[in-house]
């Protein structure tokens, strides 16, 4: 059985990535992840640390999110599965980037959100294939698309 890889993308304050992870562990399913840069200070300050400072924190922050997107773009494109997952604390303007990003190259997306994001999420809802709200739910779904088995 050949691997899938699978970009876990979205919050980074909550365990959710560690539960899908222990999860297809633990159904000895063939599943390579990747995921973003999760150190926030450290995904902030890249590209200033590396390229060199800036006054402006428009310019700070434009840095670190185009050394930050050559990660996240090259993990998606070699996805088979984009999951992005949304938390109730921040708005997460970047995982919606990369949900968009992933059904513009027509990869399998799965969102994974509370009930209570429906309405403002209702567009990239429309875009997955899948809207979980749980970490198992999303282990589970894996596990039926890589094996065909469905427990009743």
């Amino acid at each position: 059985m050949s691997m899938w890889r699978v970009y876990l993308s979205g919050e980074i304050h909550t365990d959710w990535r560690e539960r899908i992870v222990d999860g297809v562990k633990a159904l000895d399913l063939p599943v390579e992840f990747s995921a973003p840069v999760t150190d926030h200070s450290a995904s902030d300050d890249c590209g200033a640390v590396i390229l060199g400072g800036e006054d402006k924190k428009f310019w700070y922050d434009h840095k670190g999110a185009k050394v930050n997107a050559i990660r996240t773009r090259t993990l998606i494109e070699k996805a088979d599965i984009v999951v992005v997952r949304f938390g109730d604390q921040y708005k997460q303007w970047n995982a919606a980037f990369d949900a968009g990003y992933a059904s513009a190259l027509g990869k399998s997306l799965i969102v994974v959100h509370d009930p209570s994001l429906t309405h403002p999420l209702k567009e990239v809802d429309g875009a997955a294939l899948a809207v979980a709200e749980t970490s198992e739910q999303v282990a589970e779904i894996l596990k039926y698309v890589i094996l065909g088995q469905l427990d009743r």
